[in-house]
């Protein structure tokens, strides 16, 4: 049966395709690339076909950082990892693409179980461990199938105290999404990233993501507060069968009050509602590394009940040997740096 690679320009068949897949997440999702596309860089959907059927899908983003050019896969490709053509064929096509764009390597971070499995597969078709993550890969995920009382049961003791306390205290929760929400989230993330020494995201990656997805019916962003003070806040993506905890902030007075609490509470309770199996909380850092800068926002997450998942780390596929030795350099001192 022949194999054929070709461009997809059609949302629906994009989104058709991905509604059956069980590996399908908002990071190959269509508005994933309008929002890239928004930002200016250039992207591109491939369908993977048996014959007439569409057999897989690859989004491909180009990032130009002054370290040089690189393709990425986020979240992808969606595809059957045991289907070698299918495999090949998309090994065949990042390459291609590489080539053509001049990048140093491609960085797939693909929607696959961190196990013997996917390691020697990747290990096999010539990838190499990045140095750096692509996105979240240590998970802390929920099953939200059960009954509500059976997921409060589920959370840790001090958790469902903050919960319940947060319910009978005078903390409202708003779901605005004018431009203002946004612009406060921003500033609010740029308090928190000096708190907790991260690189916040720039105002317009955080509101042309929060836009896109916004027009589809799939984010929210959350602000809880306790008369005109802000407390916290959280963006939050509901894609396919399961929502993510994508983005947070809180102000440092906002860490006396259970406000993220009831945040992500409310948030699961939208997600069941809308008939979703997961809640993502998305990265956590490993139980054993007290040094993580996520350390404490980790223990927050797992207080709900989650179980984690490790998604394979960030592979990649160098296509010009000394440039990647310079950017991997980079992302190594980086990655000191940054503590993650």
């Amino acid at each position: 049966m022949a194999q054929t690679v070709k461009e997809i320009t059609n949302e629906k068949v994009w989104e058709d395709f991905l509604s059956k897949q069980e590996e399908a997440n908002f990071l190959q999702s269509w508005y994933w690339g309008e929002f890239h596309k928004s930002l200016g860089h250039k992207i591109q959907r491939n369908g993977f076909f048996k014959e007439d059927n569409l057999a897989g899908v690859c989004l491909t983003v180009l990032e130009n950082a002054k370290r040089g050019k690189y393709l990425t896969v986020p979240g992808g490709p969606i595809l059957d990892w045991h289907d070698k053509n299918i495999v090949n064929l998309f090994v065949t096509t990042i390459k291609e693409i590489a080539k053509k764009e001049s990048c140093a390597f491609v960085r797939v971070r693909p929607q696959l179980k961190s196990d013997d499995f996917s390691k020697n597969l990747f290990k096999k078709l010539g990838f190499k461990n990045a140095p750096m993550h692509l996105h979240a890969e240590l998970t802390s995920q929920l099953d939200i199938t059960l009954p509500e009382e059976q997921l409060l049961a589920n959370m840790r003791k001090a958790t469902r105290y903050e919960i319940k306390k947060g319910i009978s205290s005078e903390i409202k929760l708003e779901t605005n999404s004018d431009e203002k929400t946004i612009k406060d989230f921003y500033n609010l993330q740029i308090e928190t990233a000096k708190r907790q020494k991260f690189v916040p995201f720039p105002y317009k990656f955080l509101s042309e993501q929060f836009k896109v997805f916004l027009e589809k019916n799939m984010a929210i962003l959350y602000s809880a507060k306790l008369g005109n003070k802000l407390l916290a806040q959280a963006f939050i993506i509901f894609y396919g069968t399961e929502a993510a905890y994508h983005y947070g902030a809180s102000t440092e007075e906002g860490r006396k009050y259970p406000g993220a609490y009831l945040i992500q509470w409310e948030a699961i309770k939208e997600a069941k509602k809308r008939g979703f199996k997961r809640y993502n909380f998305w990265g956590v850092a490993p139980e054993n590394d007290k040094d993580h800068r996520f350390s404490g926002l980790s223990l927050f997450k797992r207080g709900f009940g989650g179980e984690d998942f490790e998604y394979l780390h960030a592979q990649d596929l160098i296509i010009n040997y000394p440039r990647y030795l310079f950017n991997f350099t980079v992302e190594m001192l980086r990655k000191k740096f940054r503590r993650v």
